[in-house]
């Protein structure tokens, strides 16, 4: 019973413990089982607790026998990227600057998390400081992609990624600055939603660029994620920037499906794809229209200068969260992440302010050329499978940066404008490595790209291979 658990999505689990047919404690032994079956080869936790789990599934079960029930989430083992912040926990923000750093508050999300009855495993790996799309880490080890742990999970969500892929938790939250939870979704086969900046609260998350950071899960299926992101989503008086726009039940919105949708296909930038790429996002397209989309072609206006605004702020704010550590601890910091961190010390201010204020305006000519023809976008995630650990690495010198910028070419766009997107399971290379699609919406519209992404995972299922 407790193995056949490891199968089931976090919404399932949630329903057959509410419904009696499971128990909380039976999950997380199932997930333990699992981890030591799969953490020594992956690298996927920083810290487990699993005497702290245990007792937390007891009164989970304890409670569901008197009919009592904490939440959606009821007694559902989840385990979090390690930069939220729990009070009197280590979050290393997978770095040796804060290697021993003891948390004083607790995130938002995690909060959310707990009032609605999930349980916390553990923290995960993770790049140094978030600062890292490959998934390398010099300090932690290299997190290993669970499909082949050869090859790299993509970054900066590593753990959180790979361990989803692997069944070891039900679900993980990520975060995501110019990619690290849509490249690591993609290149591990789960799904993952970067939601519209401001969605989520980010108060006691690691911060890595203000204007850009956001807060998401990355699950097993589009309804895990549209779940949990309902339930961490809204306004927080611990965070400013966090939006009061209504949070739609995003669960109740999948019966939309994607009929009568008009999905848009880039006709130029993202099409720079590998053969594998190309074969999987035309499957999809061809999925899409068989469930009722329209599929239609979609004008894009100049992507490279989007993403030379985003690498630039992103850059920019960066340095400045850094700066204090970059005159006093730089030694403790990878060659890769200290080299990236100075590079933005190189930026003018009046080049950081114009990219800055050129964003509204960017964001409303690209609102008015894509989704003026479309509802919602379909686009590459990255230009092929997971490479190698060996080939991916990237060491300081002039041309890191491009290096790296290969691996955030179709994403870190999103960010600067602050689209949502979300990154869905669509298929296997020969190698037998996923690649995943994204779906691009309008600003706070994640309702309708988790309708057309449950609407393609009821029409396949790729979503259900488990890695072995």
């Amino acid at each position: 019973m407790s193995e056949d658990l490891n199968l089931l999505s976090a919404s399932e689990l949630a329903r057959r413990i509410r419904a009696g047919r499971a128990t909380s404690r039976d999950a997380v032994e199932a997930c333990l089982a699992r981890i030591t079956g799969w953490n020594e080869k992956l690298n996927v936790f920083v810290a487990l607790d699993a005497e702290h789990a245990r007792a937390a599934a007891d009164r989970a079960d304890a409670q569901a026998k008197r009919g009592r029930f904490n939440g959606p989430l009821h007694g559902v083992p989840l385990a979090h990227k390690d930069m939220y912040y729990r009070q009197g926990r280590i979050a290393t923000c997978g770095s040796k600057i804060r290697r021993d750093w003891v948390a004083t508050t607790t995130a938002t999300a995690l909060t959310r998390l707990d009032m609605a009855g999930a349980l916390d495993l553990g923290t995960l790996n993770m790049a140094e400081f978030a600062f890292g799309p490959t998934g390398h880490n010099w300090h932690l080890g290299h997190a290993r992609n669970a499909w082949n742990p050869a090859h790299i999970t993509g970054g900066s969500s590593s753990g959180s990624a790979t361990g989803v892929a692997a069944r070891m938790f039900f679900g993980a939250l990520g975060s995501d600055t110019g990619a690290s939870i849509r490249v690591p979704a993609h290149y591990c086969g789960t799904v993952g939603i970067k939601p519209t900046w401001g969605r989520v609260s980010r108060a006691g998350a690691m911060p890595l660029s203000w204007s850009l950071d956001t807060v998401g899960p990355l699950t097993r299926t589009v309804e895990d994620a549209a779940l949990i992101l309902g339930l961490i989503a809204g306004a927080d008086p611990a965070d400013p920037t966090a939006s009061s726009e209504s949070v739609p039940d995003y669960v109740a919105g999948l019966a939309r499906g994607a009929k009568g949708l008009r999905i848009g296909i880039p006709t130029s930038f993202f099409t720079e794809v590998d053969a594998d790429t190309k074969r999987l996002l035309g499957d999809a397209e061809r999925v899409f229209a068989s469930v009722g989309a329209e599929i239609v072609p979609v004008s894009l206006p100049d992507m490279e200068r989007l993403n030379a605004f985003c690498s630039m702020v992103l850059s920019a704010e960066a340095v400045s969260i850094h700066r204090e550590w970059l005159s006093t601890r730089a030694a403790e910091y990878s060659g890769q992440v200290r080299g990236r961190l100075e590079a933005g010390l190189m930026i003018p201010a009046a080049l950081y302010l114009d990219a800055l204020r050129a964003r509204a305006t960017m964001l409303a000519q690209f609102t008015e050329k894509v989704f003026s023809v479309c509802d919602l976008m379909l686009a590459s995630v990255t230009d092929s499978a997971a490479p190698t650990i060996v080939e991916s690495e990237a060491l300081p010198g002039p041309d890191l940066g491009a290096k790296l910028g290969r691996f955030t070419k179709f994403t870190r766009s999103i960010n600067y404008l602050g689209l949502p997107g979300l990154t869905v399971p669509a298929g296997f290379t020969a190698a037998g490595l996923p690649i995943g699609f994204q779906l691009v919406g309008r600003a706070f519209d994640e309702a309708t790209l988790f309708a057309a992404g449950h609407a393609y995972q009821q029409a396949t299922s790729w979503h259900d291979r488990v890695p072995v």
